[in-house]
């Protein structure tokens, strides 16, 4: 049957009108990231239950001593929760905060600095714990014997590192780097021009500690924990090398969850995930085990608050932005 232009015009208006009214009530389907931009996913869409749990950690120590410590923790976890876990080795510390805004991680043992810098960049991340010791946490300074740099009682002792060759850890390491600067600045040690030379990065602690002791340097800075953990391991040639300074307390490390933990494990997931970590057992001799060999015998909650010195001192370094 052949139509008038007339008529065509009519059904053509027809068909226009019911394409809206489909779009507007009648398809409720997910919106995709390809007309929106913005998710593939229906907010609704119920949790994988086989959704694998990626935690990671700051590159702060030698890697197969991380691997040792979280694949204890991931161990720990997936028995916990009922779910596979697996630690992902990052590697630098940019690398983890930068994982962790994109979402290709989900929990992620930081520094004090980096888990500012995360949680700034992550709208939404959650602070789940930190280690009993992170509440009160310290750095070393040690010096190679054949410096014959003194012991330092104060931090305005920190004068005698002035012309020495200086090593940190990682140029984001809050331990080896950010509050090692703070103290050096307030005994009036600008670490850019006072030493001889620019200070070195050896990018993580212990690698400072076999740098100082080579003789490379004649001082740094690092984690009093993994000094500890060195000397007690025997791993250091104390004939060599020696602690000058030990510094006074601050916040460090803590376990951080993306924003989108919830909705990609279950509702209320971020909350076990706090219960788990916080309820390390140190009289149950497998979770003694774990918390060991994080140097710690518990876990404890911990809130953004306990952070603000870092993140002053963080933008004032220009290490936060």
């Amino acid at each position: 049957m052949k139509l008038s232009r007339g008529r065509l015009h009519a059904l053509f208006a027809m068909l226009a009108v019911a394409s809206v009214v489909t779009a507007a009530c009648g398809d409720d389907r997910p919106t995709t990231r390809a007309a929106t931009g913005v998710s593939t996913t229906s907010p609704t869409a119920a949790p994988d239950p086989s959704r694998v749990l990626k935690i990671s950690a700051i590159p702060d120590q030698d890697p197969a001593k991380l691997t040792s410590i979280n694949g204890a923790m991931a161990t720990y976890l997936s028995t916990k929760l009922g779910r596979k876990v697996e630690y992902v080795p990052v590697t630098d510390y940019a690398a983890a905060v930068s994982l962790f805004r994109t979402g290709d991680i989900d929990l992620v043992f930081f520094g004090g600095l980096t888990g500012v810098q995360a949680r700034l960049q992550t709208p939404g991340a959650v602070l789940l714990a930190q280690r009993d010791i992170d509440d009160a946490f310290r750095s070393v300074f040690i010096a190679n014997v054949g410096a014959k740099i003194a012991p330092i009682a104060d931090v305005k002792q920190l004068t005698s590192l002035k012309g020495k060759r200086f090593t940190f850890g990682s140029e984001s390491s809050t331990s080896g780097r950010l509050m090692p600067e703070y103290f050096l600045d307030q005994a009036g040690v600008t670490s850019a021009s006072d030493f001889s030379g620019p200070p070195g990065y050896s990018g993580s602690h212990d690698k400072t500690v076999d740098l100082v002791q080579a003789g490379t340097y004649e001082a740094g800075a690092l984690n009093l924990s993994v000094w500890k953990k060195r000397k007690e391991a025997g791993t250091v040639d104390l004939t060599k090398v020696t602690e000058i300074f030990v510094t006074p307390p601050y916040h460090d490390y803590h376990w951080m969850a993306g924003p989108r933990t919830d909705e990609r494990f279950g509702a209320g997931f971020t909350t076990v995930l706090a219960a788990a970590l916080t309820r390390l057992d140190a009289n149950d001799p497998a979770e003694k085990a774990v918390l060991d060999l994080y140097g710690a015998k518990k876990f404890i909650p911990t809130t953004a608050a306990n952070y603000k010195e870092i993140e002053q001192i963080g933008r004032k370094l220009r290490l936060i932005t």
